[in-house]
C-alpha cells in the first residue's frame, strides 16, 4: 500500500521551502566568486542542468525550472541578460510547432474518446479475458494491457512511425480499467518510454534508420572514422539489452505491486467512461476508425502531426458524428489535456538554445578529455556521463550526436577503441538521458496520457522511474559494450 499521497506532497513542499532558497544562494555565491576571481571553474551546462533537475525534483513546475536554469546558464556562460533572453526566444520557435502538434492531437484524442471507440475496446478486453475478478483473470488483463501498450509504443517508432501521437488516444480510455485493477502508472510510464526509446537504438527501420544510419554513422564518418561495413544496429545491441533488463526489473520487481488511485477525478472527465456503462454505436466507431487511419496516413505522408490531427478532427465534424455546436468545447478540452507538454517543449527549446549560445557544451566535452588519460575504462565512463548531461539538457538524443561525435570519435580512435566500440559509445552517450530528461518527449508523452486526472506527477512518476530503470543500466551496458566489442 502506498503512503498517503497528501502527506507526501506536504512533506516535499515543506522541504522545498527550506532547500530551494539555500540552493539558489549557493549557486549565486559560486557564480559571484567565479566572476570575481576570473576563474572559469563553472560550466554553464553542468550547473544549469543540475539546478533544473533539483528544482524539478522539489516539485517546482518544470517550465519554471527551465526558465530559472536558463537565466543561470546565460550568466555563467558569459551572456548578459539581454543576450540570454534573445537566445531563449530564438529557441522556442521549434518548440512552438511541437506544442501545437500535441495540442491538436489532444483535441483529436478527446473527440475519439467521445465516439465510444476506446470504451468499446476496454469493454471487449474485459469480456474477452473474463470479468470474474479473480486473481488469475486480473493478471491476464494486466499483462494484456502491458503487452498491448508495449507493442503500440514499439510500432510507433518504425512500423507506423507516429511517435507519441498514439498515447493521448489509447492511454486515457484505459485508465478506468487500470485504476480499478490498481496498476501502478509508473509501470505504464516505463513500458511506454521503453517502447519509444529502445527501438531506434537497434532496429534500423523508421526512426531507427534515421538515428543509426543518417545521424550516428554519418556523424562518425564526418568526424574521421570510416564506417564502411559497420552495422550500427549490431553495435547498439548490448546497450539496448541494458534497457531490456531495466524493463524486466520495472515489470517484475519495482512496480509489480498495486497502487491506489481515485476514480472520482476520472469520472468527471467527459469521454472517459467505465467500460461497463459505456455507450457506442456502429456508425461512431466506424467514423473513429476512419479518422484514425486518415490522420496517421496524413501524418506519415506530410511528416506533420499538425495536419494529421486536423484531418482526423474534420472527419468527425463532416460526418456529423461531432456536432458543430459541440466542437469548440471538445477541441478546448483536448488541447487542455496536452497543454502542459506543449509548454514544457517550448521552454525546453529555449533552454537548449541558451546552452548552445554559451559555448559551454563544447567546452564540457573538451574538458572531459583532460580527465581521461590513457584509460579506456575511464574514457568510456566519462564519455557516457557527458552525453547524459547534454541529452538531459537538450532533451533529444538525435541532437546530441553531432555535438559529441566531433571530439569523441578522434579521441576514441587515439585510445584504440574498435570501430564497433566507438559506434556503441557515441550512440549510447546520445541515447543516455532521453529516457530520464524532464524535457524529453519520451517522458512527456507518457505523462500526458497518464496525468489527465492529475494523479501522475511528471517528475516523480515518469522521469525518476525511467531514469533509474533505463539510464543506469544503459550506462553500465554501454561501458561493457565499449570494453568488449
Amino acid at each position: 500500500m502506498e503512503k498517503n499521497m497528501l502527506g507526501k506532497n506536504i512533506a516535499v513542499t515543506s522541504a522545498s521551502k527550506l532547500v530551494l532558497p539555500l540552493l539558489l544562494v549557493a549557486v549565486t555565491y559560486m557564480i559571484y566568486e567565479a566572476m570575481n576571481s576570473g576563474a572559469a571553474i563553472l560550466n554553464a551546462v553542468l550547473v544549469s542542468i543540475l539546478l533544473m533537475l533539483a528544482l524539478s525534483l522539489l516539485r517546482i513546475n518544470v517550465v519554471i525550472s527551465l526558465l530559472i536554469a536558463s537565466i543561470f546558464a546565460g550568466v555563467i556562460g558569459g551572456l548578459n541578460v539581454t543576450d540570454t533572453i534573445n537566445a531563449f526566444n530564438s529557441g522556442i520557435g521549434a518548440g512552438g510547432r511541437t506544442a501545437l502538434s500535441y495540442a491538436l492531437l489532444g483535441a483529436f484524442a478527446a473527440t475519439i474518446s467521445k465516439s465510444g471507440l476506446p470504451a468499446m475496446f476496454a469493454s471487449k478486453v474485459t469480456q474477452k479475458l473474463g470479468s470474474s475478478g479473480n486473481v488469475s483473470q486480473t493478471r491476464k488483463i494486466k499483462y494484456f494491457i502491458l503487452s498491448f501498450l508495449l507493442l503500440m509504443a514499439f510500432s510507433s517508432q518504425n512500423i507506423i512511425p507516429i511517435h507519441i501521437a498514439f498515447i493521448p488516444i489509447i492511454v486515457p480510455p484505459l485508465l478506468v480499467m487500470m485504476t480499478k485493477m490498481k496498476i501502478d502508472r509508473r509501470l505504464i510510464a516505463c513500458i511506454l518510454t521503453f517502447g519509444l526509446v529502445s527501438p531506434y537504438m537497434f532496429f534500423p527501420v523508421g526512426f531507427g534508420a534515421i538515428f543509426l544510419n543518417d545521424i550516428l554513422l554519418a556523424n562518425i564518418e564526418q568526424s574521421g572514422m570510416t564506417t564502411t561495413g559497420i552495422n550500427a544496429a549490431v553495435a547498439m545491441l548490448i546497450p539496448a539489452a541494458g534497457m531490456a533488463v531495466g524493463l524486466l526489473i520495472a515489470v517484475f520487481y519495482s512496480y509489480r505491486g498495486k497502487r491506489e488511485y481515485d476514480l472520482e477525478p476520472l469520472e468527471k472527465i467527459e469521454g472517459i467512461e467505465d467500460e461497463s456503462s459505456a455507450t457506442y454505436c456502429g456508425k461512431t466507431v466506424a467514423v473513429a476508425v476512419i479518422a484514425i487511419v486518415l490522420a496517421f496516413a496524413i501524418q506519415i505522408t506530410t511528416h506533420s502531426m499538425i495536419y494529421g490531427g486536423v484531418a482526423g478532427f474534420l472527419v468527425f465534424l463532416l460526418s456529423g458524428t461531432l456536432k458543430w455546436q459541440d466542437s469548440d468545447d471538445i477541441f478546448t478540452q483536448g488541447m487542455r489535456m496536452m497543454a502542459m507538454i506543449g509548454f514544457i517543449m517550448i521552454a525546453a527549446g529555449g533552454f537548449a538554445e541558451v546552452l548552445r549560445s554559451t559555448g559551454h557544451i563544447n567546452s564540457l566535452v573538451a574538458a572531459s578529455v583532460v580527465w581521461m588519460g590513457e584509460s579506456q575504462l575511464i574514457a568510456a565512463i566519462l564519455m557516457l556521463l557527458v552525453g547524459l548531461f547534454i541529452t538531459i539538457g537538450i532533451g533529444s538524443s538525435f541532437s546530441t550526436i553531432p555535438i559529441i561525435a566531433a571530439i569523441y570519435v578522434p579521441l576514441a580512435l587515439q585510445l584504440n577503441f574498435s570501430p564497433l566500440a566507438i559506434v556503441a559509445l557515441v550512440g549510447t552517450a546520445a541515447a543516455l538521458g532521453d529516457a530520464g530528461s524532464p524535457a524529453s518527449d519520451s517522458t512527456l508523452g507518457p505523462t500526458a496520457g497518464l496525468n489527465i486526472d492529475g494523479q501522475h506527477n511528471h517528475i516523480w512518476d515518469s522521469v525518476v522511474p525511467t531514469f533509474i530503470h533505463y539510464n543506469l543500466p544503459l550506462m553500465a551496458f554501454g561501458v561493457f559494450a565499449a570494453m568488449v566489442l
